[in-house]
């Protein structure tokens, strides 16, 4: 009998803890199972996904992980900024009510899954800055709630998908800094999206980019679109058609022929013109009056052309001026236009070190940061040479036109903060040695023709002022963006710069300058302004009048962001990095909360 009562003992364990085990493995919802595969996946370098266990039956509390607040779906997966290694797992595909997947700023490899155009309630996709191969999956054209793609600074290639344009939702895209290549395909959502979504591929064409599509031979391809070959030439054409076809034929193989022969004749005769001026790249000779330097090779004109519209800069180029000297337009022979800075001469014998400092600044390439293409010694000033940015500076736009087709409508803002913000973050967390602006102004953030905004003139204030590379002690800067311990201490650090930052936020939103008389009152400069309106509960008095398609929502957000921006201690100051998180989440992707009860923003 006790025989007989220690096996009913056992097998009530056994069954107890088999029943224990199942409990266990299945308290965990499927999104969260789905999570720890995906996790799997990913080498957490920083133990950032500790807290991802299989102890729980609900992973909206992991980080990184909103959930659905009514059937605990995840909702989003915001993992940027983590120096999360390793490959995104094919089982993304099992999230179907995913709305935002953000992993950028990461340094995820391998190939963008197919399996993610199963995530069809997917409206935010970041996955910038990380290091993907392969191609765009066909099939993501699937995700037809798409607003938001960026899939820049990877080293993805190959063509872009037609699908693409079924996106007819999609408000943002970038595909920049890849190694795309072909004609970029001209219909639907594709078509509403200019060269600012494909710069740094060198292999792509298209109209969107200006850039017509070459053939074999090397000409721009204009082909008949007739619907096939039958349309193009009739069966029963006549001997005397055929002749004439031939005819025609072989005239346009003569004409090719010449052509390519007066071409060849052409490049040859301006090669040779070039010899009498010496292209020096990345070199300094003392005994050289004139030095020409451009940096990567990214000015495509012989040294004779550049050095001869140089001279003929006047005043009838001018376009600006600023603290650093004068800005010129110059326009080369092919109408290719370029801004030229003029600096004065000063501190003879450092020319080497100044030399040395602006290759560093060369290097620096961003979709949000003005481009550096060379550098140019004369006996009596420096001229360094960027690219033109045709629409001017924020402050023009701000400030001195008042004309309604120069008023920046909110959408307009929300664009010109979102990339003032990454080219910031950009020279802080990704330049080695990281680079403090020192002058974050509306004046130096300039617009191209589709109004996206790069920074200008980093690196020049401690460039032209302080020879020390990290911190200085030479106040530069203009009065209204300068932060309190900058005035005190003449430090420039990074939190300075973000302090400048968050006042170029509120000029954004007031479409007031810094220091406007109508602060003497109330602060006496717009951070003073703001802060007293708050107090009063006064801030539907905040935003530019001309700006009235203004959203409260996101108005609030900003003026959020900017408040913690601008904090007198910099000490509680967000980075850079975590201020382009905070436009990213609270301003640019649609609210979770907006998809809790209804979908009828995207109905």
């Amino acid at each position: 009998m006790g025989t007989n009562q220690a096996l009913i003992w056992v097998f009530s364990a056994v069954f107890v803890a088999t029943n224990l085990f199942s409990i266990c493995s299945f308290a965990l919802t499927e999104d969260g199972l789905t999570l720890l595969e995906f996790k799997q996946a990913l080498n957490d370098t920083k133990n950032t996904l500790s807290n991802w266990l299989d102890s729980v039956e609900t992973p909206c509390q992991w980080t990184g992980i909103t959930c659905h607040p009514t059937d605990q779906r995840v909702l989003a997966i915001n993992l940027p900024y983590m120096e999360l290694g390793g490959f995104i797992s094919p089982s993304i595909g099992k999230l179907t009510r995913l709305q935002r997947l953000a992993l950028h700023q990461n340094s995820l490899h391998g190939q963008i899954p197919n399996e993610i155009s199963k995530c069809v309630e997917l409206r935010a996709m970041y996955l910038r800055a990380n290091y993907l191969q392969g191609v765009i999956p066909s099939n993501i054209g699937n995700l037809s709630l798409l607003t938001i793609l960026d899939l820049s600074s990877n080293t993805l290639k190959g063509a872009i998908p037609p699908s693409l344009g079924h996106l007819t939702r999609l408000k943002y895209l970038n595909l920049s800094t890849n190694f795309f290549s072909g004609e970029i395909p001209n219909f639907g959502a594709l078509s509403n999206f200019g060269n600012n979504s494909y710069i740094g591929n060198l292999d792509l064409c298209g109209q969107q980019i200006h850039k017509p599509c070459k053939t074999s031979l090397g000409f721009p391809a204009v082909l008949p679109h007739a619907e096939s070959d039958e349309a193009a030439v009739p069966k029963h054409s006549s001997p005397f058609m055929k002749g004439a076809l031939i005819a025609a034929m072989i005239a346009l193989g003569v004409a090719v022929v010449l052509f390519v022969l007066l071409l060849v004749f052409m490049l040859s005769k301006k090669e040779r013109a070039a010899k009498r001026y010496v292209v020096v790249k990345k070199q300094v000779q003392q005994e050289t009056s004139t030095q020409l330097i451009t940096f990567h090779g990214d000015l495509p004109y012989p040294s004779s052309e550049i050095i001869e519209k140089l001279e003929s800069l006047d005043e009838e180029h001018v376009v600006g001026a600023g603290g650093f000297g004068t800005v010129y337009r110059m326009v080369m022979n092919d109408c290719g236009t370029f801004a030229v800075k003029r600096i004065e001469r000063s501190r003879e014998g450092r020319d080497q070190a100044f030399e040395r400092e602006l290759e560093i600044l060369g290097s620096v390439k961003h979709i949000n940061l003005v481009n550096l293409r060379g550098y140019c010694r004369f006996p009596d000033s420096k001229l360094l040479i960027y690219d033109y940015m045709s629409k001017g500076s924020l402050e023009n736009f701000l400030h001195e036109c008042r004309g309604e087709e120069k008023t920046l409508n909110w959408n307009a803002r929300i664009k010109v903060a979102y990339g003032s913000a990454r080219g910031l973050a950009y020279l802080h967390h990704d330049c080695s040695p990281r680079i403090v602006h020192r002058d974050i102004k509306s004046s130096n953030i300039l617009l191209d023709e589709n109004l996206e905004p790069c920074v200008s003139d980093f690196g020049l204030a401690k460039l032209l002022v302080d020879e020390d590379a990290h911190v200085t002690t030479v106040v530069a800067g203009t009065f209204g963006y300068l932060a309190p311990e900058y005035l005190q201490s003449g430090r420039a650090t990074v939190k300075s710069d973000v302090y400048s930052f968050g006042v170029l936020l509120l000029e954004l939103v007031t479409g007031k300058r810094p220091t406007d008389p109508a602060f003497v009152k109330r602060g006496l400069n717009v951070v003073g302004w703001l802060n007293t309106l708050r107090k009063e509960n006064k801030l539907e008095d905040v935003v530019d009048k001309r700006c009235t398609d203004a959203d409260a929502s996101t108005v609030e957000a900003v003026l959020e962001i900017a408040g913690r921006c601008t904090d007198a201690n910099p000490e509680e100051r967000p980075s850079m990095q975590q201020v382009l998180q905070f436009l990213e989440q609270e301003v640019l992707s649609p609210c979770p909360s907006d998809f809790y009860d209804s979908h009828s923003d995207y109905a």
